[in-house]
């Protein structure tokens, strides 16, 4: 259990030092202004992931996009920020303002995974027994998912 906690803190330090920085390497990106009503959040991804994996939720769902942003805890809004996370059981969830940011954030954090503007992350609670072919099965529903959104 000390391990667990220990390396969800190291997950939170990792996160708000990148937060923090303003990397040159990744360029301001302005979010589409594309007025829909189903466009895909974190916490709407979580959701139809469970849907589309036969669960009634995928354990536990929690907002922590506080953990990921500046602006969510009233500090100057970074570049690299992440509009939601949602942190379960089985994957988090991070929604960010564009695909390049994301891909910032799964370079630089070991084992996510890339959807377009999403991250999937697998360093939280008892999220490293997610087995690999339930991460390639939630990666290829939520890449359909981004696809279709555009």
């Amino acid at each position: 259990m000390k391990n667990r906690a220990t390396a969800a803190l190291a997950v939170v330090a990792a996160l708000a030092t990148l937060t923090a920085c303003n990397n040159s390497d990744v360029a301001p990106t302005k979010s589409a202004s594309k007025p829909t009503t189903n466009r895909l959040t974190a916490k709407s991804v979580a959701k139809r992931l469970a849907e589309a994996t036969g669960v009634s939720t995928l354990g536990n769902p929690t907002d922590n996009t506080a953990s990921c942003s500046n602006k969510a805890v009233g500090k100057t809004p970074s570049q690299n920020d992440c509009a939601q996370l949602i942190t379960t059981n089985t994957v988090s969830v991070y929604e960010f303002e564009s695909s390049t940011v994301s891909a910032h954030w799964v370079k630089t954090m070991k084992g996510w995974q890339q959807a377009g503007r999403f991250a999937l992350g697998y360093s939280a609670r008892n999220q490293a027994d997610t087995s690999n072919e339930r991460r390639a099965e939630l990666l290829s529903h939520l890449t359909k998912w981004v696809a279709a959104e555009k």
